[in-house]
């Protein structure tokens, strides 16, 4: 990756196909989405034996599902047979196995396959006995971390201690900053889903810098002043972005929140820090809470992102969480609708060749180096 140096020029964007053009977001599907490690579900979603998730990654229905000896899996949900979608529901709790609807193929938790109508008879295409082992589910990598279970489709996975651990750590300049939170342990508090008309990398763009947050978010300036001179949490590694000197606690008002999680270091309490860990989550940590976000981008024009507000067991459980819950809930709906005002303009002619980034934004330039290594060119992709 090249760096960026921080100088008074403007710098080139992506062009706005990178946004609108069904062939760039195809390559992204294959080269990015379903090529890398990509975050999930919740893995306490999934506790008991027989819980079951699907999700699409990139064009792929991929299906998660606690087995009886309790470890968690993936596979691609397709039946061996035929194809058909082996599990149509979004989640759901499986009695004993996985039974395919169309022709009653039966596979085990662990994606063996278990039965089938007049198996007995069935040989291989050499004729030679039935090798069982052969047609059971296709399994997917599966890693846990922070809580939250994360796949890669691809046959030969990357680093998942380069590309998600190294990269947090990077960006909190410490191996064992994230670890403080212990967000392993943390409970779900709230969670809201956005259905955003936007292309997903307006969506890390705009995470990414702050030059916009003076106009669009209030609340957010007010508690983080330095936000309102365009100073992005995301330029520095490990210095987060510190509180104002009236702030009592990351709340919508301003006002205390909860305690400080247990683990975190004085040099972390009354901080912010953001991390992008590319393609699609970011990972927001302040003293008293845990924001995560999840996309899952499902058109050149829209990505659906899920959003979980993570507390200690005994907050979560004890009281109301509004306003805790309330200020980032409008950041996000205050950021959504930016870049579903800027999407419509990406297929403008005047945005062809894209626009520009100030000095404040310069580090957006090597997410665009990381798009265009991933995938090329539009021509290219297309």
């Amino acid at each position: 990756m090249t760096a960026v140096e921080h100088r008074p020029a403007l710098l080139p964007t992506l062009g706005g196909a990178f946004y609108t053009s069904p062939a760039v977001f195809a390559a992204e599907q294959q080269h990015v989405f379903e090529s890398l490690w990509f975050c999930v579900v919740r893995a306490a979603e999934l506790a008991e034996p027989g819980q079951f998730k699907t999700v699409q990654v990139g064009r792929e229905s991929v299906l998660l599902v606690r087995g009886r000896d309790r470890v968690l899996r993936a596979f691609l949900n397709i039946c061996r047979h035929r194809g058909a979608l082996l599990c149509t529901e979004p989640e759901g709790q499986l009695r004993r196995n996985l039974r395919c609807p169309y022709h009653s193929w039966t596979y085990g938790l662990d994606g063996t396959l278990m039965a089938a109508p007049n198996i007995a008879s069935f040989t291989d295409p050499d004729g030679t006995a039935l090798n069982r082992g052969r047609y059971g589910l296709l399994p997917v990598a599966l890693r846990e971390w922070l809580g939250y279970a994360w796949v890669c489709l691809a046959d030969d996975p990357p680093s998942f201690e380069a590309d998600v651990v190294g990269v947090v750590t990077h960006r909190l300049g410490d191996v064992e900053a994230i670890d403080n939170y212990r967000i392993e342990t943390l409970q779900l508090g709230r969670r809201m889903t956005y259905d955003v008309a936007a292309n997903w990398k307006l969506i890390v763009e705009n995470f990414m810098e702050c030059y916009h947050c003076a106009t669009i978010h209030p609340e957010l300036t007010r508690l983080v002043p330095e936000f309102a001179r365009g100073q992005a949490a995301q330029r520095s590694v490990g210095s987060g972005a510190e509180f104002g000197s009236g702030v009592a606690g990351f709340t919508v008002d301003g006002r205390a929140g909860f305690a400080p999680l247990p683990g975190i270091t004085p040099e972390q309490n009354r901080r912010y820090f953001a991390i992008t860990v590319k393609p699609t989550v970011f990972i927001n940590l302040v003293p008293d809470h845990v924001i995560i976000h999840r996309m899952f981008p499902t058109a050149p024009d829209r990505t659906v992102v899920e959003c979980d507000w993570l507390y200690a067991a005994d907050v979560a459980a004890a009281g109301d969480l509004s306003h805790s819950f309330e200020l980032f809930h409008r950041v996000n709906e205050q950021d959504f609708d930016a870049c579903q005002r800027t999407q419509p303009a990406m297929s403008s002619r005047g945005y062809r060749a894209g626009g520009v980034l100030v000095p404040a934004e310069h580090h957006l330039t090597e997410f665009h180096q990381w798009v265009v290594a991933h995938i090329g060119t539009p021509a290219e992709s297309g």
